[in-house]
């Protein structure tokens, strides 16, 4: 991690999944409506998977829950599940040639190089864990695409499908640029070098192009909030992915992987049991997470993530409610203690931005 040069923008750290990230600059409201009319630059905290050898895609693809781009410079968003259908972790798996790229939540990797690892048996592959070797900085905004081409030499920006990515230079350092699912709601891109570069690159990604804003987690939890991305942290995690509606992490075609038949069996009787939908707050539920969703004296769901944020009128959340509750009203209560707050069922995303996010949720 550059951890000089975020110092040197004021930033506070935590730890998120084992690993230092920047928590905000001081003002995350700021830097969020910051994205939101321009263009932020994120440091992620990523673990990254490699893996090699003649049949690297046949492996993953019969792990994931996506097709695995057999093409260089191609990408999926893909999940892997538990027996019981249950979401294990989140990944991107990007195509690079000789060796696929998975890019997982930070305490992920290392147990996945190791489970896989074990499960090689005559396959021509190698796997490990080489989180430390990359460093990945997210641009998002709708100046996004303007900030990073004038930056980028040797290959032009990946405007048209996304998870393509090309590969160039910034700041003379070796450079992977990725269009991504526009996980904010803004155009991004992810802009992946070796960690040796790390502080040239990003240096160059907040001072020689678009002006542009240094952004911590903070923002990132308010900017994915409003644009209706599940995290894993916060929403995927255990849930099966029919339930979050993350459709675009699910090929119904391909092959047999673990899970695969809970995953089938939901999607076959035509809708799951609870849907993660949007609702907009009364008041911020001081427990946040995990705040009980009532219809009358009935609990119905419960609350992932709820803030104020900087681009609604007032407090939104994600909470998984019950299918039937649904069929019969919008308007809800979160109890909190003895208090009752208005829920009222709206529409995902929160915020229209340049972008939309490849994750929202979808039930069709």
């Amino acid at each position: 991690m550059t951890r000089g040069l975020h110092a040197d923008y004021g930033a506070e750290f935590e730890t998120r999944g084992g690993r230092e990230v920047v928590a905000h600059y001081g003002r995350p409201e700021r830097t969020h409506l910051a994205v939101r009319n321009g263009v932020g630059v994120i440091e992620m905290g990523y673990g990254v998977v490699v893996v090699e050898g003649a049949d690297a895609v046949d492996f993953v693809d019969n792990a994931v829950s996506n097709r695995v781009p057999a093409v260089d410079g191609e990408g999926c968003y893909a999940l892997l599940l538990d027996p019981q259908g249950g979401i294990e972790t989140d990944l991107y798996v990007y195509n690079a040639g000789e060796r696929l790229l998975c890019f997982t939540p930070p305490d992920r990797a290392e147990p996945l190089a190791d489970d896989w690892s074990d499960k090689v048996f005559i396959q021509d592959v190698s796997i490990r864990d080489a989180s430390d070797d990359f460093a990945v900085f997210g641009v998002h905004g709708p100046a996004a695409t303007e900030s990073v081409a004038t930056l980028l030499a040797g290959a032009s920006v990946p405007e048209e499908d996304a998870l393509t990515f090309v590969r160039g230079s910034i700041a003379d350092a070796g450079v992977t640029v990725v269009a991504t699912d526009d996980p904010t709601g803004e155009t991004g891109y992810e802009v992946v070098c070796r960690d040796a570069d790390a502080e040239d690159v990003l240096d160059s990604l907040l001072t020689r192009g678009t002006p542009t804003t240094p952004v911590g987690y903070r923002t990132w939890d308010t900017l994915t909030l409003e644009a209706g991305t599940p995290l894993f942290e916060t929403e995927l995690v255990g849930r099966i992915p029919n339930v979050a509606g993350v459709r675009n992490a699910l090929d119904f075609d391909k092959g047999c992987y673990v899970g695969q038949e809970v995953v089938s069996r939901v999607e076959n009787r035509g809708r799951p049991s609870k849907r993660l939908v949007g609702l907009t707050l009364g008041a911020v539920p001081e427990s946040g997470a995990g705040a009980a969703v009532f219809s009358d004296d009935a609990a119905v769901g419960e609350v992932t993530r709820a803030a104020g944020t900087p681009s609604c009128d007032r407090p939104v959340a994600l909470a998984y409610v019950g299918s039937n509750a649904l069929d019969d009203a919008t308007e809800f209560a979160v109890r909190v203690g003895g208090d009752e707050i208005l829920a009222t069922v709206t529409d995902l995303p929160f915020v229209e931005g340049s972008g939309r996010s490849g994750r929202l949720p979808r039930y069709d």
